[in-house]
């Protein structure tokens, strides 16, 4: 069912009953097109009261429609906020719990709302690259005023009910059984006429003019590539200079131009591909889950703690193993800092602040960490280190105990056969800082359990992180690829960049971070080290030389001060170092080659071209289960800009004929082997077909 009807008394009430979130799909709008028909049909109904069932009263548009043709089926959301608004009979809201998008501007369309307190009320379209299309720019400055309704749309940020009572967007605010008081509030209003409507309200802003202006400048500054914002600030200005039909049609037209809008399709794209990352076809949603009620970490170094702090967020009592007092008191000193200083910036009260402090605690025995639900392993990435400790977690942990390993590149079905219970062994890579990162890359062994994959994909949600599945391979899906990117951009060096040049492109591009000042921050000893190993178990791939003079040189980055780049003390700005751009032209005569200048379009293609073979690569084998996911591994992981969808559907977007043509091309230059093309990509290109179908 999608809308019940009932009577109560001389009031029809319409619930919206579309789990979860009544989702004003094709179905809903038609189930209460025909409610609304009934009671007006009904002599003895003096009032209608629409309301929504369970958990939200609607939170819009029904996702599950989005991109197809039955969201523009009628009757339309237009439709049925049209026969609201021009319904004899006073129709009145009853709004609880989430009020957003297409839901609230259906509120609006009613004669009028009441609510409970707490409610949140939205127009987040905005998010998803579009502005509200069915009236929401032009209703909700009507009632709430042009300044707070254009900062709602602008944001997209929910603002709870109780915050917006002094306002005209609600008659009443409800305390108690809300269904009472909106039965109570209709018979109230059954019999008052004229039927009052949003659309006819006026809009009173002095010097409105030069308020849209400034708002106009200020969105444009942090709008940065994305058009929605702009054209809110576009529909909202029409709310107070056009005739509301006329400003009704400028926002269609508005809202039209938006979704077909590169920015929008990657928001949309990374929208979806957050939602369905979580679903593995093989694990059904009722799959049972192990209770995890207590966590231990091995390792109290950068990593260690902050996925503690992880745990501590999420309310989970957390004990850290350490082999030396010292280097365990300092993990928990750190851990502390952080907390403080989130403290100090007013994002945490100080007695959450205690709080999270509080469920953190050390120790140097094993045995100690026995009775936890989970343990995760952060320790210095080494198949020997991993080994040893994997062993030791056998030996101790309780039957039932989850045995995570944060490894970024190893082998977890090999971790996982140092245990004799291989079905309890999974790969949780968390990305540094692991308490601030959104990203989870969740790695399923061979003989990784149904329940313990259930188990961690929750967990990554009450840790309020993205957990992407990743199968067994070198790197998994994100480091795997970064790889990839990282030898393009050495070759650059050796051909004829500089650090500063190819991170500038990259950046303008939209990345977070260039790959040097990348390199920087995470420490070039760790890639030293990830080479060190390829160089005995794959003699047969080439990378360039650079990165590892820089590390004989004792450049490892950030924490020493230098790296590709100078820093000064208290200050992360990267310089330009003239030793290194020395060492750089240097290398490049001793290999013979010839520097040429290199267009920011050839850096942005090589690098970003890395990404996307390397991930055919990894769909064709199954490592990942889907294209998007490998897309949300690098807008959350990685920096990738948001509003060109990830690597895949950036390369969706190019044409994949256009991809393989350009690395045809490259594949013609230096180090030409690096360009051999995934199978699924060349087929793809031929077939005219994309990675996100």
């Amino acid at each position: 069912m999608t809308a019940e009807y009932q009577v109560k008394g001389a009031v029809a009430v319409i619930t919206l009953n579309n789990p979860p979130v009544n989702g004003l799909g094709f179905a809903t709008r038609s189930a209460v097109v025909a409610a609304m028909q009934t009671a007006l049909n009904d002599d003895a109904i003096k009032a209608i009261v629409i309301t929504g069932a369970g958990k939200a009263f609607s939170g819009g548009a029904d996702i599950k429609e989005f991109n197809s043709p039955m969201a523009l089926m009628e009757p339309s959301l237009h439709t049925v906020i049209n026969m609201v608004e021009n319904s004899t009979k006073p129709v009145i809201a009853a709004i609880h719990t989430v009020c957003m998008g297409g839901g609230l501007e259906l509120a609006l369309g009613c004669n009028y709302r009441v609510a409970a307190p707490g409610a949140q009320i939205a127009l987040p379209e905005v998010k998803l690259g579009i502005l509200p299309g069915a009236g929401g720019t032009q209703r909700l400055p009507r009632v709430l005023g042009l300044e707070m309704a254009l900062n709602m749309i602008v944001s997209g940020t929910p603002v709870l009910s109780e915050k917006l009572v002094q306002t005209a967007l609600f008659d009443a605010l409800i305390d108690g059984d809300l269904m009472q008081g909106a039965l109570a509030f209709a018979n109230q209003v059954a019999d008052v006429r004229p039927l009052p409507k949003v659309r006819d309200l006026k809009i009173d802003y002095p010097n409105y003019e030069a308020f849209l202006q400034f708002s106009r400048n200020t969105v444009k500054a942090m709008a940065g590539p994305f058009p929605a914002p702009l054209k809110c600030v576009e529909a909202v200005a029409a709310a107070v200079t056009k005739k509301f039909d006329d400003g009704m049609k400028f926002e269609r037209s508005l809202f039209i131009e938006l979704v077909q809008t590169t920015e929008s399709k990657a928001l949309r794209h990374a929208f979806f591909a957050e939602r369905i990352a979580g679903k593995v076809p093989d694990v059904p949603a009722d799959t049972p889950t192990r209770a995890i009620v207590t966590a231990a970490v091995i390792g109290a170094g950068t990593m260690g703690g902050g996925i503690a702090m992880n745990f501590a967020n999420a309310g989970i009592p957390v004990k850290i193993l350490e082999m030396k007092q010292e280097a365990l008191d300092k993990g928990l000193a750190t851990i502390r800092k952080n907390y403080e200083n989130t403290m100090k910036k007013g994002k945490l009260t100080p007695e959450k602040c205690e709080q999270r402090i509080g469920l953190i605690s050390g120790t140097l025995a094993y045995e100690d960490i026995a009775p936890a639900d989970i343990v995760v392993e952060a320790v210095f990435e080494d198949m020997g280190v991993k080994e040893a400790v994997f062993k030791k977690l056998d030996e101790v942990m309780k039957q039932g105990a989850i045995l995570a390993s944060n490894t970024s590149t190893l082998d977890v079905d090999k971790i996982a056969s140092f245990t004799k219970r291989p079905q309890d062994v999974i790969g949780t890579h968390f990305f540094s800082p692991a308490n601030v990162m959104k990203l989870l890359e969740i790695v399923r062994g061979a003989k990784t359990g149904k329940d313990v994959l259930a188990t961690t994909l929750a967990l990554a949600k009450k840790l309020k992180k993205t957990g992407v599945v990743s199968g067994v391979c070198d790197g998994f899906i994100g480091n795997r690829m970064i790889e990839q990117y990282s030898r393009q951009a050495g070759f650059l060096l050796e051909e004829g960049c500089l650090p500063e040049q190819v991170d500038q492109a990259v950046e303008k591009f939209g990345f977070a971070m260039g790959p040097f000042r990348m390199a920087d921050l995470a420490g070039n000893d760790i890639g030293w080290h990830i080479r060190k190993r390829r160089y005995i178990d794959k003699p047969e791939v080439t990378y360039s030389k650079t990165a590892d003079l820089l590390c004989e040189m004792g450049r490892f980055g950030q924490k020493t001060g230098a790296g590709w780049y100078d820093y000064k003390a208290g200050d992360r700005k990267a310089y330009p170092a003239q030793v290194v751009n020395d060492m750089i032209v240097k290398h490049s005569a001793e290999l013979r080659v010839e520097r040429r200048k290199i267009s920011d379009q050839e850096i942005v293609e090589r690098l970003v071209y890395a990404l996307v073979n390397e991930g055919a690569y990894i769909l064709d084998e199954g490592i990942a289960m889907r294209a998007s996911d490998i897309d949300m591994v690098y807008l959350t992981g990685y920096g990738f800009p948001l509003f060109r969808g990830g690597p895949m559907f950036y390369a969706d977007t190019v044409g994949l004929l256009n991809v393989s043509m350009a690395m045809e091309k490259y594949a013609k230059g230096r180090n030409g082997s690096a360009w051999k093309p995934a199978p699924l990509l060349v087929k793809l290109a031929a077939e005219g077909k994309t990675f996100n179908g």
